[in-house]
């Protein structure tokens, strides 16, 4: 997937205990449904938890990630079809 590394904003649902379901995003002035994630992980950087999307609004997929110290959503990724 190309990379974007652009800031995001994401309509997410804080589940019950840890868990963090993104539902929406906007991008370049669209919205995209979240249909489905098909991958999640984590990873850290410089003492900072940061949570990963791999998500599809259908037709294309994309990486989101959550930065857990500042709560900003950062668009990593695209593949568009």
């Amino acid at each position: 997937m190309p990379p974007v590394a652009e800031n995001v904003r994401v309509a997410a649902i804080f589940t019950p205990g840890t868990q963090i379901k993104p539902v929406w995003f906007e991008w370049r002035c669209r919205k995209h449904a979240i249909i489905a994630t098909s991958y999640f992980w984590k990873d850290s950087f410089g003492g900072v938890t940061r949570l990963h999307f791999a998500v599809s609004d259908g037709s294309n997929l994309f990486e989101l990630m959550f930065d857990t110290y500042d709560q900003s959503w950062i668009l990593m990724a695209v593949e568009e079809q």
